[in-house]
């Protein structure tokens, strides 16, 4: 991929820009904004074509002086858009990521861009570069599922949110691929999320969550089955205060199905193995 050429170049560049200049060009480009020239009226095909010519070169030559500033880059693709030139918009993006490919907002404006004017594979295609360059960025795939959403696209969805596990990514975008499917009622699959997921995440409060799915969707055997499995994870967590939460959790459930017994002996497993101090079970 061509901007992924750009990057492995480490070498200082030949030309460095000092702090003074810097702060020059932005001065630059602040009074070429604050004195922009009055609104002129275009009588003709021919009047329009100088107008896009001199517009494009002021553009041009302030991208050569700073060249470094996204916000020219962005001003100048939405110029190109509002002349309803998609083509040249399109190759001012695919120039700044050139630029500064790790900037997630280029991608995101790209990617609306796309979106915005309906060509939806151009959008596809930017996004799959997006997540595969910048895969640590939540908000690129959850952008890109709700497109994909809107458009009522579900396997398009599954298959981004299956991309998307591959990093093991933080519990929230685990617990939003269950939703989705929830959404569908694939219970099963969404059980089988959760296996994933309290692999990928094992901890206590992970563990409560798989439950509470099964109280909710599953049956005593399942529920039981969950609770049971997590108990090793949590004798061994450090954190007291999730401890008692699941143990409390374990017992309600079993109260609620009128199993006293198992509820009592679950409240006298934790006395004995996992309940801080001044908490009474």
């Amino acid at each position: 991929m061509r901007i992924c050429g750009g990057a492995k170049n480490k070498n200082y560049g030949p030309i460095q820009i000092t702090a003074e200049q810097i702060v020059r060009e932005a001065r630059e480009l602040e009074e070429i904004h604050r004195h922009r020239p009055p609104k002129q009226k275009i009588n003709d095909g021919t009047e329009l074509g100088e107008y896009r010519l001199r517009k494009r070169k002021e553009f041009e030559d302030l991208i050569r002086r700073v060249g470094w500033n996204v916000k020219v880059w962005v001003k100048y693709a939405e110029w190109e858009e509002s002349q309803k030139d998609f083509d040249r918009a399109r190759s001012v993006w695919e120039r700044v990521l050139e630029v500064d490919y790790k900037n997630h907002t280029l991608w995101l404006k790209y990617a609306e861009f796309e979106m915005k004017n309906r060509f939806i594979n151009h959008a596809r295609n930017v996004w799959h570069r997006a997540i595969t360059l910048l895969p640590r960025v939540d908000q690129l795939w959850y952008k890109y599922i709700h497109m994909e959403n809107m458009l009522g696209n579900v396997v398009g969805v599954r298959r981004i949110f299956e991309m998307w596990m591959e990093w093991m990514p933080e519990r929230h975008a685990w617990l939003s691929y269950i939703k989705f499917e929830l959404k569908y009622k694939e219970i099963q699959h969404a059980r089988d999320l959760f296996e994933r997921f309290v692999l990928c995440h094992p901890t206590v409060a992970s563990w409560i969550r798989y439950a509470k799915f099964e109280i909710n969707n599953g049956d005593a055997c399942s529920t039981r089955n969950v609770f049971e499995r997590a108990l090793d994870k949590v004798v061994a967590a450090e954190d007291d205060e999730e401890a008692h939460k699941f143990f409390v959790a374990f017992a309600d459930f079993e109260a609620s199905c009128n199993e006293t017994h198992r509820a009592e002996c679950i409240y006298q497993f934790a006395l004995h193995h996992h309940v801080p101090k001044g908490i009474n079970c």
